[in-house]
């Protein structure tokens, strides 16, 4: 009598703030809904009593289990990076002296654009040399056709013919290959003349893109195996990712992969694998994967060299489910308040253990289901403030 009189009092008196339940441990020997003329229900620390009045204040909500696809992934990790073809390393084919320099890493170069100019006396050497034989050229070609013709006619003997050919045809080598030196110098030979040899050559971008680094300054002398800068184009961003060699046999082109940067946590980008490199890594045990983001990715915050975290999909089926915030972690298990009874004045809920599986977006996969009746109904709202008051 004394639990019951007590129980009375609690139900009369005003809900306060965060009250919002009460348990069935003490109830004592009354039904959890006698007035209504429902089962009694035994007294039980799992079991709690809401009033209407409280459930609707406290902005709770009940629901059934729900069909969800749940996708099961595999954890990985790479980086951004681009095509071997949307990198380039500069450097000169002739070494020289930095003369003019006006770029900084992060400026954007066009294909063909000058990067810096190089001088050194060589090149006037070079295009001396190319004068030369070329004039010479003509007067050799024309002494080859003479001796051609004089020695078919007997008039001249096939010695000088012979002499007359063989010098031709080396001049002609020596230019052809002064004309190749000229381009990579990137000197246009057909409008060389005595009047425009010059002392500096340009260096020009082999691709469009952006600087990223520059080894050089002004004054410094370039050897032709010395890098200058290197150029990378973000037109074709992908990722390179490493995946422990037990997931080989799971990964497949096409699969979807959602990914995060370091610089944008909070945002989760999308790709799709491209392609899977068998080839296994000896020391880490891992493969390689060629991903490409999907059309949306912002290219401001994803850059070349960046780090990823990443989750490849491998495999998805349906499921019942229930949202995150219906289960409630305790004592390192999961519970649920499944509702047992209700009237117009009060609903009872009894605590109940579940099993949760995977996890997609903001639901839980319960495995457990068939241990409730097809059409129960749970608290999904509330359900965290009630188990741990």
């Amino acid at each position: 009598m004394k639990n019951k009189n007590l129980l009375i009092l609690l139900l009369a008196v005003p809900v306060l703030a965060g009250t919002t339940l009460i348990s069935c441990s003490s109830m004592g020997e009354r039904s959890a809904m006698g007035e209504t003329g429902s089962s009694p229900v035994e007294p039980d620390n799992n079991v709690y009593v809401i009033t209407a009045s409280q459930f609707k204040a406290s902005g709770m909500k009940t629901g059934a289990l729900e069909k969800r696809k749940f996708k099961r992934s595999v954890k990985s990790n790479g980086m951004i990076d681009v095509p071997p073809e949307n990198k380039a390393s500069v450097s000169a084919y002739f070494g020289g002296y930095v003369r003019e320099i006006t770029l900084l890493p992060g400026d954007k170069v066009k294909k063909g654009q000058v990067l810096f100019t190089l001088e050194n006396p060589e090149y006037i050497e070079i295009q001396r040399d190319f004068l030369e034989a070329d004039s010479r050229l003509a007067y050799l070609r024309s002494d080859y056709e003479r001796q051609k013709s004089l020695a078919s006619e007997g008039v001249s003997s096939e010695k000088k013919y012979l002499k007359a050919e063989a010098e031709y045809r080396a001049t002609k080598v020596r230019v052809a290959s002064l004309r190749k030196k000229l381009q990579l110098m990137n000197i246009d030979p057909s409008g060389l003349n005595e009047n425009e040899i010059r002392s500096r050559i340009p260096v020009l971008s082999p691709i469009s893109g952006y600087v990223s680094e520059i080894h050089l300054s002004k004054g410094l002398y370039l050897d032709p195996s010395d890098v200058a800068m290197n150029i990378i184009n973000t037109d074709h961003l992908h990722l390179e990712l490493s995946v422990f060699e037990q997931n080989l046999g799971q990964i497949r082109k096409g699969q979807e992969i959602r990914f995060r940067v370091q610089n944008n946590p909070s945002v989760v980008y999308l790709a799709r694998v491209h392609l899977v490199n068998p080839g296994i890594d000896r020391n880490e045990r891992t493969f390689k994967i060629h991903a490409h983001p999907e059309e949306g990715s912002d290219p401001a915050f994803l850059v070349p060299g960046m780090y990823v975290e990443s989750e490849i999909f491998i495999r998805s089926h349906e499921g019942p489910a229930l949202p995150h915030e219906a289960v409630v972690e305790n004592d390192g298990r999961k519970y649920v308040l499944l509702l047992r009874d209700s009237t117009e004045s009060e609903m009872l809920f009894e605590k109940r253990e579940v099993k949760t599986g995977a996890s997609s977006g903001n639901y839980y996969e319960i495995l457990n289901a068939g241990d409730f009746e097809a059409d129960a109904r749970f608290l999904l709202t509330g359900a965290f403030r009630m188990i741990s008051e």
